[in-house]
């Protein structure tokens, strides 16, 4: 379960793409849910105080951010399953 059951597939994957994890790290299902929850506590469940990372790293990398951010949605779709994509 998300750490707020009305999150969406993409605030996860937004929180998700502001963490530390890596495609080449393999993460589990587990270190997912972990690392999202982790973050989004420390945005005070707020997804959108997430954003600004989120786009920080589009401008910075804008010719990786579109891999990183598939990877971040199919690896959340993994983590917590049939999840809705956009609110």
């Amino acid at each position: 379960m998300p750490p707020d059951p009305s999150m969406t597939a993409t605030e996860l994957a937004g929180i998700l793409f502001s963490s530390g994890l890596q495609a080449s790290d393999h993460p589990t299902p587990e270190q997912v849910r972990t690392v999202v929850a982790a973050l989004s506590r420390r945005c005070g469940d707020d997804p959108s105080a997430c954003a600004a990372r989120v786009a920080q790293e589009a401008g910075d990398h804008p010719d990786t951010f579109a891999v990183r951010m598939r990877w971040a949605l199919d690896t959340v779709h993994d983590a917590y399953g049939d999840i809705t994509t956009a609110a």
